[in-house]
């Protein structure tokens, strides 16, 4: 399976902070907010990725991650010169997917709770009949959300934007896996009176098959907001919190790497010792300290 990491757009409800850098490149406490996204297809156990962003962005992620290699994965990139829409990944992305299904996750969504990892690559198994996965997430105001309503066997029953009247509490997060035809059904969507080929859309295709499933992030986990300053802040906050409660760091892609099996202890070493005049540096050497306890 293919993983991409759609990483576009302006962020203009975060202007001015993002006048002249990607939000997806600003910090989330400790990290930069695509490690969060990133870290998700890791825990999927996705090793290709492909990174969509704008020209002027694009150059900056690639000093940032490189080629993927010092994480054992492999990271490409793809320019997407004005938004055209979610399921403009699909297009942009259709040589880099090639025969394989798909993990399509936005770059401003933030998720955190045990028995992730499970929860994901469960849903990868889910697609290989031909089917599409979702995942639904209790929010106390879904009429702000796009809503999918589901059935006693997790087959989604209906999905609508930004309800009036919800059919159910469930929103549906940036995080989606398809089988390998969503490449064809992208490449048909018409696009909406906005002029974007929409991932609503897509979704309505696999759910008029009744080919769409849903995995429900329960309680326990999070699904962070990101989508202004003040979500920003608390998105940090909430990383910050945990980590020093816990002990555990968020979204250390190179200890995720290094527990799926990506990398061995001389390359986590190596990383670390990058960074080690920082507490994340140090955090990524003691996990080398407590495996020899």
């Amino acid at each position: 399976m293919k993983g991409i990491i759609l990483a576009g757009g302006k962020g203009t409800r975060l202007y001015p902070n993002t006048l002249v850098v990607s939000k997806q490149l600003l910090p989330v406490y400790d990290k930069p907010l695509i490690y969060y996204p990133l870290s998700t297809l890791l825990l999927a156990d996705i090793k290709d990725i492909l990174i969509i962003s704008t020209p002027y962005d694009t150059p900056n992620f690639q000093r940032l991650l490189g080629d993927g290699s010092k994480l054992g994965v492999s990271i490409q990139y793809a320019v997407q010169d004005t938004p055209r829409g979610l399921a403009d990944a699909f297009i942009l992305g259709k040589d880099f997917i090639g025969n394989d299904d798909v993990c399509l996750i936005l770059g401003d969504n933030i998720f955190y709770g045990r028995h992730f990892g499970q929860t994901l690559r469960e849903a990868r198994l889910k697609v290989e009949d031909g089917s599409a996965n979702i995942f639904a997430y209790c929010v106390k105001h879904p009429n702000e959300f796009g809503v999918v309503e589901f059935d006693d066997n997790f087959k989604a029953v209906s999905i609508e934007e930004k309800p009036k009247k919800p059919k159910s509490n469930y929103a549906v997060p940036g995080l989606y896996f398809y089988n390998n035809s969503v490449v064809d059904v992208a490449a048909n969507v018409k696009p909406s009176a906005r002029g974007e080929i929409e991932i609503t859309s897509i979704n309505n295709y696999y759910l008029e098959k009744e080919m769409l499933k849903v995995s429900v992030l329960g309680r326990g986990m999070a699904w962070l907001d990101t989508g202004s300053p003040k979500g920003m802040f608390k998105a940090g906050n909430y990383v910050k919190n945990i980590q020093e409660m816990q002990g555990f760091y968020i979204a250390c892609i190179e200890e995720i790497a290094w527990r799926r099996g990506f990398i061995d202890d001389n390359q986590l070493e190596k990383l670390g010792n990058e960074m080690i005049s920082t507490e994340y540096g140090k955090y990524i050497i003691s996990l080398l300290e407590d495996k020899n306890i």
